[in-house]
Parts: C-alpha cells; sequence; structure tokens
C-alpha cells in the first residue's frame, strides 16, 4: 500500500545527519592542483572504498536496491546495486527512471522565482492575492511558502489523510482536496516565526505558477526547466498516470501510512518481524502519487537529475542577482545547532552542497551540488526508509561526502 511517511516527516529525512557529516568531515573539498588519485585504473578512489560501505548499507537497511551518479574533480562515478525487483538478481539500469519525490519542490521554487524576475509577482506579496480563503493569507508572503516558514499545517500529517491513503491507494486526488484538509486544522504558528516544512505551502506554489503562466505546471516546468536542458526524462506526470517510463524498477515500502503516522521508525514488533522475514515490504511502484503533486510526484534518472540541479545551483535559471540571492537565503532549521542543515528559498544546504533530498513511496532521493568544488551527488534507493527510519539514499549520500572529502586531501608533501 502506498505510505506518505517519509515526504509527511520529510523535515526529518531531509535534514537528518547530513550536514553534521559534512562538517565533520570538511567537505569544502578544497581539492588540491594535483587533482585525486585513483586506487583502481580508471576508477575514483572515493568508489573503490564507497561500494563495500553502500552494499553493507542496502543489506544492513534490507532495502531492493539503489543508484549512485557522481560527477567531481576527483572522478565521476555511475553504478547501480542490488536489483529492480526483490527477490530476483535483475540489475537496475543506471538509465533507469525514478520518483524524486520532495525534489519537486525545487522544481516549483525554479519556476516561481523566474515569475518573480519576470516582474509577474513579489517575494513580499501575500498569497491571499492569488489565493483566497489561505488561513492567514492576507500575512503570509510568497517568500514564507518557499521557506517553510509560513506556519500553514501540513495536510499530510493528517491521520484522516493517511488512513484514506492507506484504504485508496489509487486514489486521484484533487489539489481543492489537499488544501481543505491543509486549511482545515489551525496553523503552527504566526507567518515567518518560525520553520515548519509543509506540502500545503508547495502545492499554493503551484497553483500560483498555473495562474500566472496561463498552463498546467507541468508544461511550465518542462518549457522552463527541462526543455532547455534537452532534459527528456524528467517531468511531473498527469495526476492519474501512476506508470513510471521503462527502464525503472519495483519499488517497496515498509508499514502502512497509519503506522508510521508519527515517525518513519515502525514500532520494536514490526522491525523484528521484517528482520525475520515474517513482515515483508509493500510494492508500491504503481501507487498514485498525485496527492503530491507540486510537492513531490515529479520522476527523473540520474543523469539527467545532475544536469539540473547543476544548472539550479551553478546559474542558468534565473539573472546573478536573485541566484545570489537565493543560495545567499538559506537559514539553520535549528539555530542553536551549527551542524543542522539549512532551509532556502525552494531548496535545501546541506554542508556544501545545495540541493534537496525526496521522499515518496517506494523511493529516497538525494540530490546535491558545491558549486565551489563542481561537485555532483545523486543517489537513490527503490525505498522510502528502512524498517528502523534510515532512509538510505540519504545514508548513501553520507557515505559519498565522507569518502569525497578523503579523496580531496593531499599530503603536504605531494602538493605540488
Amino acid at each position: 500500500m502506498a505510505t506518505a511517511h517519509a515526504i509527511r516527516h520529510a523535515a526529518n529525512t531531509l535534514f537528518r545527519g547530513l550536514s553534521a557529516i559534512a562538517l565533520a568531515t570538511g567537505l569544502g573539498l578544497a581539492v588540491s592542483a594535483c587533482g585525486g588519485d585513483t586506487l583502481t585504473p580508471g576508477e575514483p578512489a572515493f568508489a573503490t572504498a564507497a561500494r563495500p560501505q553502500i552494499n553493507a548499507l542496502l543489506a544492513n537497511t534490507m532495502t531492493t536496491g539503489a543508484v549512485v551518479y557522481v560527477q567531481s574533480p576527483n572522478g565521476d562515478w555511475l553504478e547501480s546495486f542490488g536489483s529492480a525487483v526483490r527477490g530476483t538478481n535483475t540489475p537496475i539500469p543506471t538509465t533507469a527512471h525514478f520518483r524524486v519525490g520532495s525534489i519537486t519542490k525545487t522544481w516549483t521554487g525554479t519556476v516561481i522565482l523566474q515569475l518573480v524576475q519576470e516582474g509577474k509577482l513579489s517575494l513580499s506579496d501575500p498569497v491571499s492575492k492569488y489565493i483566497a480563503n489561505v488561513p492567514n493569507g492576507n500575512l503570509i508572503t510568497i517568500e514564507q511558502l518557499l521557506t517553510m516558514r509560513s506556519g500553514l499545517y501540513n495536510y499530510s500529517t493528517s491521520l484522516a489523510f493517511n488512513q484514506t491513503l492507506d484504504s485508496q491507494p489509487n486514489k486521484v486526488w484533487t489539489t481543492a482536496e489537499l488544501l481543505s484538509i491543509g486549511f482545515g486544522q489551525p496553523v503552527y504558528f504566526a507567518p515567518g516565526a518560525d520553520f515548519r516544512y509543509s506540502n500545503t505551502n508547495t502545492v499554493l506554489l503551484g497553483l500560483i505558477i498555473e495562474q500566472l503562466t496561463g498552463m498546467s505546471a507541468a508544461a511550465a516546468m518542462q518549457a522552463r526547466l527541462f526543455a532547455p536542458l534537452g532534459l527528456t526524462d524528467t517531468f511531473l506526470p498527469p495526476q492519474d498516470d501512476t506508470s513510471l517510463p521503462a527502464p525503472s524498477p519495483h519499488a517497496y515500502q515498509w508499514g502502512t501510512n497509519v503506522e508510521t503516522a508519527n515517525s518513519d521508525v515502525l514500532s520494536p514488533e514490526l522491525q523484528a518481524a521484517a528482520q525475520s522475514g515474517a513482515l515483508q515490504p509493500t510494492d508500491v511502484t504503481s501507487v498514485n502519487t498525485s496527492w503530491a503533486w507540486t510537492a513531490g510526484s515529479g520522476i527523473s534518472t540520474a543523469k539527467e537529475l545532475a544536469a539540473y540541479v547543476q544548472r539550479m545551483v551553478g546559474g542558468g535559471y534565473l539573472n546573478a542577482d536573485l541566484q545570489a540571492q537565493r543560495l545567499a537565503s538559506c537559514t539553520s532549521i535549528q539555530p542553536s545547532d551549527p551542524a543542522s542543515a539549512s532551509y532556502c528559498l525552494g531548496l535545501a544546504k546541506f554542508g556544501t552542497f545545495y540541493g534537496h533530498t525526496g521522499e515518496i513511496p517506494g523511493f529516497n532521493t538525494f540530490m546535491g551540488y558545491d558549486p565551489a568544488t563542481k561537485t555532483t551527488i545523486i543517489t537513490w534507493a527503490t525505498t522510502a526508509s528502512a524498517p528502523d527510519g534510515t532512509p538510505p539514499a540519504n545514508a548513501i549520500a553520507r557515505i559519498l561526502m565522507g569518502e569525497l572529502s578523503k579523496a580531496s586531501e593531499v599530503p603536504s608533501e605531494g602538493r605540488p
């Protein structure tokens, strides 16, 4: 059955550990003029070191498959792990399509910022200028929607919503239904007073895109983001289309929506059942993800997502001033913790990497780009979280960050 727990609790999986690891490993990736050495001809040293760790992680988290793509000054690496179908030895093609989850939010945010650049709206505009009946709508700004500081209730945390996902996994959700849930509950806080991840924010931004462009959000993203880069396998699917284009793997989820309503971590009893084999994950490859829409239902491939994040962070979608403003907008989600990750105008920051994570039924994805070192990390796995709550693609990204940091360190006597 479909589970929404990962995107529902995305603030947890989005930030858990990634930036702390980045800081602890000195992830400035200060590459010397010599570049990095490799242990195996044709393969970067970081890949040789990371591979056994990734295989062990997938085994420990009972994750069926994953794909890794790295572009760095220390070398490039593209490889798939595990299998495309649980219980078989069918490899996952590295060109496989997958659901990117909340990475879709960066697509939405980028188009919104393009509309700001074009003078069609302002970051300081109240959302009530475009959408009626939003709680605090006259006080919530476009900027606060982008930075997750609106205080609006996250519709995907509703118990009734999750019960419906469990009982009707193929239901096609309308934006009106989603916003009705989001607007029907008390706000978390006054606009701008705090940070709280909410899919309601990004659905509102999707509707504003449609209102201002006169086209569907999917068409606007295609025309503005993907077509200019020649990306043909990256898109926001129709609400009633649950298919993944070939090639694609099967995707799996542990537990139900209701069982994970308050945490990605299954109960000790269910974790034990998973370890013993008594509990098996559900194949959620074809469940309907219309409930995530512009907050999380996008589809892409590893190489295309890399091309996108490089342009989104490195420049090309926005003018220089607005691009600089976007990257400078990042604010720690836990000001008391210097190791915490940051959230920005429609993207996140982990150490020196800008990007986002994605969690959607059956998939966990990490997308990051360091513009200083021109290092790109894309990882995705065929489950959103393990029985113990571990998001596997995020954990793989942590492994890669650590090994890339080691690979960039050159002994002083070896420097030119």
